[in-house]
C-alpha cells in the first residue's frame, strides 16, 4: 500500500514535468536563438529581424525603449527561423556603389577590398560615380585585374537627377541594366565581416510583395527628440537606414518606383526643408506610406557607428558582426565600447595588400581579360633558367594604379603651360614641400608605394600646410610589386596625367630655379613651338654636395657657387657622359639657346610637349632609363636647344637601393647591357638604318 499522499505528490510531479515540456517546445527556438548567438552550436543559425505588424510601427523600435514583447536589442524572438542557403557557389552576385569625387573613390577601394577578402562568389560592380571618380576608378579596376571581379563604371550624366550624388540610389532601378532583377546597394563608408553572399541570401526572405530590405535605424534620429524643434522627415518608428540595401529591381520598376519616390519628395518638400540624410529621408518617407515594401534585415548586416548611436544593442559580441557602417563624421573617432576592434578590422583593410586579392575563385573558374590572358602568356613563355628572370617578371607586372589619389583641380587652359613630371618613393616625400615653394606650377608626381605606405603618404599631406593648399600639384599612386623598381612605369603614369600642352620632365631631387616656370613658358612662346616644331628644351642640371645651402636665385648666383667649388655640373665626377654634351662652358656665356647634338648615354632633363614619346618600360631599377627615351627623342627627330637662363639643382641623398645592386652585382650590370641590346635592335625595327648610329655608340667604349 502505498502511503497516503503518494498520489497528490506524483500528481504535482507529472504536472510539473508537463509544464517543463510544453515550456521546453514553446521557447525551444529562443533558446536555440540565444545558444547560437552566444557562440553555442544551436541546431540553425537565427535570423533575427524587427518585425513591422500591420499599424505600420517597427517593433524593433519599441524595444529601444524597453517593449516588453521584443529582446533587449530590438528583435522579436519569434522571427528566429533557418536561414535560406548560400547562392552557388559560382552565382554572378551585383553590388551598386554610388561614388563621387577624389575621398569617396579612396573609400570604395577600401569597401571593395572587405569584400573580396570574404567572397566566395564572383562579383559585378555597379559603379555609379561623377567623371572625377570614373576616371579614377576605371583606371584602377582595369590595372587591378581582380579574377571573377567585373566592374562596370557608368558615368550618369547630372540632369539626371539634379547634379546631388546623395539622392543617386533613388534612380537606380532606371539607371542600371532593364535586365537586373536584384542588386546590393552599398555606401562607400561600409566594411565587411563576412562573405556578401550571406547578405545576398537575404533576398530569399522577400515576400512577393516586398522589393526593398533595409536595416532598422540604430539611432533616435527619426523620432525627433534629439533635440529642441528637430523635425526629421517621416518615418516608420527609428526608420531606417540606407547605408546597406537589398533592391528587387524588377518589383520596384513594376511599382512605378521612380513616380512613387517623386510623388513622396514633392509632397514632403511642401512642409519640410531640404532633406539632411539625402537618398535616406526620402526611401523612408515612401516606406512611410508603403510598407509592403520594406523587408527589415538582420541588424548585424548594418551595425552603425553614428553620433547618438543604439548600435550596442543590436549585438552581444562584436564577432557577431557582420558589416560595419561608419556614418559618422567622426569616422574611426566615434564613441562605441568595440570601436577599438571595429577600427582594428578598418585599418586591416584600408591597409591590406590588394596584390593579394588577385586570387582565383576555387572551383569557380571565369574567363580572364584580354590583357590578362596576354599577360599570362608572356610570364609562361619566360625562361626558370634566364639570369635575367626578375628583369623580365618586373616589365611585365601590370600594377595597380590610382591616379588623382588626392584632391585635385586641374589647371585652367593655357597655350604655353608646363607640368612639371617626376615619380618619387616613400623615402624622397621630404623633398616635396621645398618643390612646391619652387615650382608654381601644375605638377603630375607619381609615388611607388605599398598600400600601407599610401595611408602614411595621405596623413603626411594632410599635416602639411605648403602640400595640402596646392591643388594643382596631382599624386598618382602605383601600387609597389616585385624586387625592382619600375622606374619608366611610374614614369609613364605621371607623364599620361598631365594636362598641360608641355611638359618638365624631371626628378623628385631635383629643384629648379624660382624663375624657371615662368621661363619656360615665355621660351615656348619665343620659340614658336607650337607650330609643329619638334623640339626639346634642355634644363642644364647642377648639384650640390651640402643638405643645406643659399638657393641661388639667378644664373649670376649660381655661376659665383660653381666657381667657388660649392656647386658642381651634375655627375661630372661619377658619370659626365651623361651631360657633357649640354656644353656647360657655352652655357656660362650664352645669351640666347643654342642646340647641340645628341650623344651616347646623353640624358639631360627637357621640357617636350606632351604627346611625346613614354620612357620604355623594360628599363627597371637603375641604369639607362632616361638614356633610352633621348634616344627615342633623338631618332623622332627632336632638336635639342639648351635654354641661357634655365638650371636645376640636384639635392644629396642616401644611394637607392638599386644603384646599390647595380654597383655590386655583376648579374646586375649583365642584364642591364642585355636590355641595352633588345632596346637597339626594336630601335632598329621601327626606324631602319637611322638607328644605326645608336648601336654604334653604344658599342663603343
Amino acid at each position: 500500500m502505498l502511503p497516503r499522499g503518494r498520489p497528490r505528490a506524483l500528481g504535482a510531479t507529472a504536472l510539473l514535468l508537463l509544464l517543463l515540456l510544453f515550456g521546453f517546445f514553446l521557447f525551444r527556438e529562443d533558446l536555440e536563438c540565444e545558444r547560437h548567438e552566444r557562440g553555442g552550436s544551436g541546431a540553425f543559425p537565427c535570423v533575427l529581424t524587427p518585425r513591422i505588424p500591420l499599424d505600420g510601427r517597427p517593433r524593433g523600435a519599441a524595444a529601444l525603449d524597453g517593449d516588453p514583447q521584443v529582446d533587449h536589442r530590438g528583435h522579436n524572438r519569434s522571427d528566429c527561423v533557418p536561414p535560406r542557403p548560400l547562392p552557388p557557389k559560382c552565382e554572378l552576385l551585383h553590388v551598386a556603389i554610388v561614388c563621387a569625387g577624389h575621398k569617396s573613390s579612396r573609400d570604395v577601394i577600401t569597401l571593395v577590398k572587405s569584400m573580396l577578402f570574404y567572397r566566395k562568389n564572383p562579383l559585378h560592380l555597379h559603379l555609379v560615380t561623377d567623371a572625377v571618380a570614373r576616371n579614377i576608378l576605371e583606371t584602377l579596376f582595369h590595372t587591378w585585374m581582380v579574377p571573377a571581379v567585373w566592374p562596370q563604371v557608368s558615368w550618369i550624366p547630372n540632369k539626371h537627377y539634379s547634379g546631388l550624388y546623395g539622392l543617386m540610389k533613388l534612380v537606380l532601378p532606371g539607371a542600371l541594366p532593364p535586365d537586373l532583377a536584384r542588386v546590393v546597394v552599398l555606401d562607400t563608408d561600409i566594411t565587411f565581416a563576412s562573405d556578401i553572399a550571406e547578405l545576398w541570401a537575404l533576398f530569399a526572405h522577400f515576400s512577393d510583395q516586398q522589393a526593398i530590405g533595409l536595416v532598422e535605424n540604430q539611432s533616435n534620429w527619426y523620432l525627433g527628440n534629439l533635440w529642441r524643434n528637430h523635425k526629421p522627415w517621416p518615418a516608420l518608428g527609428r526608420g531606417f537606414n540606407t547605408g546597406v540595401i537589398l533592391l528587387q529591381l524588377d518589383r520596384l520598376r513594376q511599382a512605378g518606383w521612380e513616380q512613387m519616390w517623386r510623388l513622396t519628395a514633392t509632397q514632403e518638400l511642401l512642409t519640410l526643408p531640404a532633406t539632411s540624410l539625402a537618398d535616406q529621408d526620402i526611401f523612408n518617407a515612401v516606406i512611410k506610406g508603403h510598407p509592403g515594401l520594406v523587408h527589415p534585415l538582420p541588424c548585424v548586416w548594418n551595425v552603425q557607428l553614428s553620433d547618438h548611436t543604439l548600435a550596442e544593442r543590436c549585438y552581444l559580441e562584436a564577432a557577431d558582426i557582420k558589416v560595419i557602417h561608419w556614418n559618422s563624421p567622426k569616422k574611426l573617432r566615434v564613441k562605441n565600447k568595440h570601436v577599438e576592434f571595429f577600427r582594428t578590422l578598418h585599418l586591416t583593410f584600408l591597409e591590406y595588400d590588394g596584390n593579394l586579392l588577385r586570387r582565383e575563385l576555387f572551383g569557380c573558374p571565369s574567363p580572364l581579360p584580354p590583357e590578362a590572358e596576354q599577360l599570362q602568356q608572356a610570364l609562361a613563355q619566360l625562361d626558370e633558367e634566364d639570369a635575367c628572370l626578375a628583369f623580365r617578371q618586373q616589365q611585365l607586372t601590370v600594377h595597380r594604379v590610382h591616379i588623382t589619389f588626392l584632391p585635385h583641380e586641374p589647371p585652367p587652359p593655357r597655350p604655353h603651360d608646363i607640368t612639371l613630371v617626376a615619380q618619387l618613393s616613400m623615402d624622397r616625400l621630404q623633398v616635396l614641400e621645398a618643390l612646391c615653394r619652387h615650382w608654381p606650377g601644375p605638377m603630375s608626381l607619381a609615388l611607388y608605394l605599398t598600400d600601407a605606405e599610401a595611408q602614411q603618404f595621405l596623413r603626411f599631406v594632410e599635416a602639411s600646410a605648403v602640400l595640402s593648399a596646392r591643388k594643382d600639384v596631382a599624386y598618382h599612386v602605383v601600387y609597389r610589386e616585385g624586387p625592382l623598381y619600375p622606374i619608366n612605369q611610374i614614369r609613364n603614369v605621371a607623364l599620361a596625367q598631365a594636362l598641360t600642352p608641355y611638359v618638365f620632365l624631371s626628378d623628385i631631387d631635383f629643384l629648379p630655379a624660382h624663375s624657371l616656370y615662368d621661363y619656360l613658358r615665355a621660351s615656348i612662346e619665343q620659340l614658336r613651338l607650337g607650330g609643329g616644331r619638334k623640339a626639346a628644351l634642355v634644363v642644364p642640371a647642377f648639384e650640390t654636395l651640402h643638405y643645406h645651402f643659399r638657393f641661388p636665385s639667378s644664373k649670376a648666383e649660381l655661376l659665383a657657387l660653381l666657381d667657388a667649388g660649392a656647386l658642381y655640373t651634375f655627375r661630372y665626377h661619377e658619370w659626365p657622359r651623361g651631360h657633357a654634351p649640354t656644353d656647360y662652358a657655352r652655357w656660362r656665356e650664352a645669351q640666347a639657346p643654342y642646340r647641340v647634338q645628341w650623344a651616347a648615354d646623353y640624358e639631360p632633363y627637357v621640357v617636350v610637349p606632351r604627346d611625346c614619346p613614354r620612357y620604355d618600360p623594360r628599363f627597371v631599377g637603375f641604369g639607362w632609363n632616361k638614356v633610352a627615351h633621348i634616344v627615342e627623342l633623338d631618332a623622332q627627330e627632336y632638336e635639342l636647344l639648351v635654354l641661357p637662363e634655365a638650371f636645376a639643382i640636384h639635392l644629396p641623398h642616401t644611394p637607392s637601393l638599386d644603384i646599390s645592386r647595380f654597383r655590386s652585382s655583376t648579374t646586375y650590370r649583365d642584364c642591364l647591357q642585355a636590355l641595352k641590346e633588345e632596346f637597339h635592335q626594336d630601335l632598329s625595327r621601327r626606324y631602319g638604318a637611322a638607328a644605326l648610329k645608336y648601336l654604334t655608340a653604344l658599342r663603343q667604349p
